[in-house]
């Protein structure tokens, strides 16, 4: 029996040796919705999203920087630490991307002063970012256009950040895809990521955020592993590129919903994706309206079942002549 367990193994690994070189984003679906509690305004405005491997819960932050949530697969709220900006500088606390480090431990950045703070979580507490450990990604000019996501791999501690835009003015910068190691200091710590590519191969309107995939399970060792997801809010897609900038797969994200906007993306180890969106605003608005959690999950295609149970009916065979 154990050597029929260890040969459908080997089967069922090789249904995955397909997605060697990247997951295929035309092969997800949407499987999942959730509303997120509003929490007297923390859990408004969803602007990012990680995934924290070693809780196996999801975090998320809204963009008006009230603080961090903790939250199920399904989106149940779980728990929440709230952010004291003071003495930070900062004047608008605009939380729009965060990362989990492990062992309770994330980053999160403030999109106009490009900074990431280094904060341990701590449920029901209170982090006072002004004496947290900080790294600054980018110096431009102070502005809404300034980093929107970042995503860390656990690989070699490194992080990959997204600058949203460019929009005439130099002083503020290109739209931009920067990589690299941070060193994190209270009072500052590392200056500057270096550019991973021109993100103008991307061909999006916008950057909205980024997550790696080198912590999918299933990707360990492969060429896909060191893939990153982007998310563009303004041009409503996700792709998959390679570190320089390669477009290997895309989703139409237009047809998920057309009255909140999706800011956030994150993967779990099994390779499930999670997006989030800020509760509808303006105009036509309904009352109550609550942050979205998305939930997308691959489908294998007709050959990989096929595959598979070609694979499984010759376990059987071999079970059944033994037997």
């Amino acid at each position: 029996m154990q050597r029929l367990l260890v040969a459908a193994a080997a089967v069922l690994a090789c249904t995955c040796s397909q997605a060697a070189n990247f997951i295929d984003l035309s092969r997800y679906q949407l499987t999942g919705q959730h509303a997120l509690g509003t929490l007297g305004g923390l859990g408004l405005e969803a602007s990012a999203v990680t995934f924290a491997s070693d809780r196996g819960t999801l975090f998320f932050v809204g963009d008006e920087g009230l603080g961090v949530v903790e939250i199920s697969l399904t989106g149940q709220t779980i728990g929440s630490m709230a952010f004291n900006w003071s003495g930070t500088g900062s004047t608008n606390n605009d939380s729009e991307g965060l990362a989990y480090i492990g062992n309770g431990n994330f980053a999160v950045v403030e999109e106009r002063q490009q900074r990431a703070y280094q904060f341990s979580y701590v449920a029901g507490g209170t982090v006072a970012l002004g004496t947290a450990p900080f790294a600054t990604i980018s110096s431009y000019t102070p502005s809404n256009i300034g980093i929107e996501g970042i995503s860390y791999d656990a690989r070699d501690g490194s992080f990959v950040t997204v600058k949203q835009d460019v929009d005439g003015n130099v002083g503020r910068g290109p739209q931009e895809v920067r990589a690299g190691s941070m060193s994190f200091a209270a009072g500052g710590g590392s200056v500057g990521l270096p550019v991973l590519f021109d993100a103008s191969l991307l061909g999006l309107a916008s950057l909205s955020d980024v997550q790696v995939l080198s912590g999918v399970d299933s990707l360990a060792g492969s060429a896909a592993a060191n893939n990153l997801l982007i998310l563009s809010l303004d041009s409503k897609r996700l792709v998959e590129v390679t570190r320089s900038g390669q477009v290997l797969s895309s989703m139409d994200l237009s047809g998920l919903t057309n009255i909140e906007n999706i800011e956030g993306v994150t993967i779990d180890a099994r390779g499930v994706i999670y997006l989030v969106a800020e509760q509808a605003q303006g105009l036509g608005a309904l009352p109550g309206a609550q942050s979205q959690l998305f939930v997308l999950t691959p489908v294998p295609e007709p050959g990989t079942w096929a595959l598979m149970a070609c694979g499984l009916g010759l376990l059987g065979w071999r079970a059944r002549r033994r037997a």
